[in-house]
């Protein structure tokens, strides 16, 4: 019995963790490719809002594929903002990432409410890929390798960034944007369109993950459904220090806590609400002290760069 118990709480510790740890990864990934470029991207949440009603409208009118790839379209739009004020015009990023984030809000909210009114519609789940002999592994194969296959795509892009951060020539660049930009500039490449880059791969991938919220995760969207997961893959992405694999690992790590409680429950032991919407803010709290001084913040990051400046 006791053997069975566990085998539950790891199944449900790990799906749940997947479930909710998924948007984290994506936005955190693309955050990771902001930052290195020098760009704090403190509107990432509203990039995820954005993405996740555009994705959830797309999706309901038509399928849940392209209801993913609406959401990281309107990320990408979203993001274009903060290439235009911060990386064109130099405007502060975080008053411009602030700004970005509250107007993300109010439209979503009301673009929500003129469209749907009090009803909330809901899709249906998206199909599972099992990978065969994989997913008959016991205890964690089912939940681990029985997955939508956007749940594969995102671990993939994990592999992707590590690759292109560390081993291109557009890495470098971007490495170099964020480090020292005037050595970039003198070297012939452009500062600001290697930024512009930059943070349109952060709207599309914050896009998809407010999209994975909305269809994959809760098949629904509700206004202000993120709570705070745009603050928590940045953080997640400073505490990486730059590295994707552990942009994983942290964004898995901060899935579980949210999962927690359901695979307690499972277990016959019941948790508070008011706990568990406390645990992914005390898990960053906890990261903070232990890892803060450790974390990596390129030097350049949050300065803006025009052509000839020292």
């Amino acid at each position: 019995m006791t053997e069975l118990f566990t085998t539950a709480f790891v199944a449900a510790l790990i799906s749940g963790g997947i479930l909710a740890g998924m948007p984290l990864l994506l936005a955190a990934l693309g955050e990771t490719v902001s930052e290195r470029s020098g760009v704090l991207n403190i509107g990432l949440e509203g990039m995820m809002l954005m993405g996740g009603y555009g994705g959830f409208v797309v999706a309901l009118y038509t399928n849940p594929w392209l209801g993913l790839a609406g959401g990281l379209a309107a990320g990408v739009l979203t993001a274009l903002i903060m290439l235009v004020f911060c990386v064109r015009l130099g405007l502060d990023q975080i008053v411009v990432g602030i700004a970005l984030l509250v107007t993300a809000e109010g439209i979503t909210s009301v673009l929500q409410r003129a469209q749907f009114g009090t009803t909330y519609p809901r899709l249906d789940a998206m199909p599972v890929f099992q990978i065969p002999l994989l997913s008959k592994i016991p205890a964690f194969g089912q939940s681990l390798f029985s997955q939508p296959l956007i749940v594969y795509i995102g671990f993939a892009l994990v592999v992707v960034v590590h690759w292109v951060l560390g081993f291109t020539s557009m890495g470098l660049n971007l490495r170099a944007a964020g480090e020292k930009p005037q050595a970039l500039d003198a070297a012939g490449v452009s500062v600001v369109a290697t930024r512009s880059v930059a943070v349109l791969v952060t709207g599309g991938l914050g896009g998809l993950g407010g999209a994975y919220m909305s269809i994959v995760g809760a098949g629904i969207f509700v206004p202000f459904m993120t709570h705070g997961a745009g603050f928590i893959a940045i953080v997640i992405a400073m505490l990486a220090r730059g590295r994707a694999l552990w942009v994983l690992i942290g964004a898995m790590l901060f899935g579980m806590s949210v999962s927690l409680s359901t695979a307690l429950q499972l277990v016959g032991v019941n948790v508070p609400q008011d706990v568990v919407n406390m645990l992914p803010f005390v898990a960053v709290m906890v990261a903070l002290i232990v890892f803060a001084r450790q974390a990596y913040l390129p030097a350049a990051l949050g300065s803006p760069y025009t052509r000839g400046s020292r």
